[in-house]
Parts: structure tokens; C-alpha cells; sequence
């Protein structure tokens, strides 16, 4: 594990029945930063996120949290130790309240993690503010991915997996967006980000890793990144 690294993924291979998707796949974050996992559709980014938080059965390689291997452990068990999740589906109970929808997320304070409140995030989130009454399933599809990443940090976790958080968002949210994720930074979150869009990327983001078909290509600072036009021409241009 590398030294001050809050995730470290080393070699990690994930597969569904015999189509093998992750090969060798090693990145790190460390705390209190945001990393960007960049790629097309279908370049494993979604994958990679399933196979760290224990949802696929199907995978080998070292997973380190906390300097910890949770490799082998159940989602939930992974979860406990202050790891959150946010899928790109996003899973809001519908027929619940904002509220009640944040109060299912709620867990103790952990020592070393920032510390949420509802309030809090209604700070952050100044719409689920605005619709705290309301029903997840009448909110708008920017204002379910905000309850979505809301309900995970009342869990009070150290690091994110933050799949596609701008994806078929209005600009407004979308800006919306980046101002909570630099807020999150601030409290001292650490941040894996599944990303399409680089213009966002490179807003929230202090390193960037690339993935194509399961592998990465290439991983360094933002400014690394934008000095190799080559990487993003070969692995991101349409």
C-alpha cells in the first residue's frame, strides 16, 4: 500500500461467467483527495467500483482500505468499515420522504471520517433543503442523484465511490454538482469518481486515472493528463 493511500487496488481481475472485464487493474487514492476514473461506456469503469465494494463473486487481487485487505469481505462488512458506495442507478426509496430517506443512511460518527448531519447536507444540497417532504420518487433526476449521494454520507464514511455523478444532469445541477464535491473535499472526504464527462473531471478531480476494456492506461496528476494528448485522443475521443 502506498504510503498515505486510503484505497489501494493492486492487480485486481473481476469477471461475469466467463467474460473476464478487469485485468491487472491497480490505482490508489489517498486521503482526503479526488481521483477521476475516466473511460468511454463500457470501459469498465462501473465494473471496477462493483468488484472494490465486494458486488461481484468474481474476482481476485489485493483491495486495501485503511491499509486493511477487504478483498474478501461481504459488501456490507466493507460498508461498516467507512467505505460508501453511490451507484450510478442511484436506489432511492421511492415511497419515502427526503427525510426519511436520509434517516435510513444514518449511522455513527467514525473516528477520522468528517462528520455528517442532515442539516448539514442540507447546506450542501440547498434542493433536498427545498423538498424535504417531498417523495423520492417525485423529485426530479438531478434532485434523486443529490438524495442519493446525501443518504450515503449520512453514513458517515472516509471514502466515496461516486459512480457517473453528472450523467444526464441539467448544466445548473450539474454545477450544483461540483460545488458539493468540492465541499465534500474540503470536510476531508476522500473521492474515487467514475467519470465520462472531462470537463467535470477536471474541475473535482486532483488525479486522474484512465481505463479502457478493463485495463488502465494511464494515471497521474490532472496536469499530467492534460500534457498527453495522446492518452486522450486514443482512449476518450469518440
Amino acid at each position: 500500500m502506498r504510503a498515505g493511500a486510503k484505497l489501494s487496488i493492486a492487480k485486481l481481475n473481476a469477471a461475469y461467467g466467463r467474460a473476464h472485464i478487469l485485468f491487472d487493474l491497480s490505482l490508489d487514492v489517498r486521503a482526503g483527495e479526488a481521483v477521476a476514473l475516466i473511460g468511454r461506456n463500457g470501459a469498465g469503469k462501473t465494473t471496477t467500483f462493483r468488484a472494490i465494494i465486494g458486488l461481484i463473486a468474481q474476482r481476485s487481487g489485493a483491495i486495501l482500505f485503511d491499509g486493511a485487505d477487504v478483498s474478501r469481505l461481504a459488501p456490507y462488512e466493507i460498508a461498516r468499515r467507512g467505505l460508501g458506495y453511490v451507484p450510478e442507478d442511484r436506489r432511492i426509496f421511492a415511497d419515502l420522504t427526503v427525510k426519511e430517506n436520509l434517516e435510513v443512511g444514518r449511522q455513527k460518527p467514525r473516528p477520522g471520517a468528517p462528520r455528517w448531519t442532515m442539516e448539514r447536507l442540507f447546506e450542501i444540497f440547498p434542493n433536498l433543503a427545498e423538498t424535504r417532504g417531498r417523495f423520492g420518487g417525485r423529485l426530479s433526476g438531478g434532485e434523486q442523484q443529490m438524495l442519493t449521494i446525501a443518504r450515503t454520507l449520512m453514513g458517515n464514511p472516509s471514502l466515496v465511490l461516486l459512480d457517473e455523478p453528472s450523467e444526464g444532469l441539467a448544466p445548473k445541477i450539474v454545477e450544483q454538482m461540483i460545488a458539493a464535491i468540492l465541499e465534500m473535499k474540503r470536510e476531508g472526504l476522500s473521492l474515487l469518481i467514475s467519470e465520462q464527462n472531462l470537463h467535470f473531471a477536471r474541475l473535482v478531480a486532483d488525479r486522474v486515472a484512465v481505463i479502457e476494456k478493463g485495463r488502465i492506461h494511464f494515471a497521474g496528476a490532472m496536469a499530467e493528463f492534460d500534457a498527453r494528448p495522446d492518452i486522450r485522443d486514443a482512449y476518450l475521443a469518440l
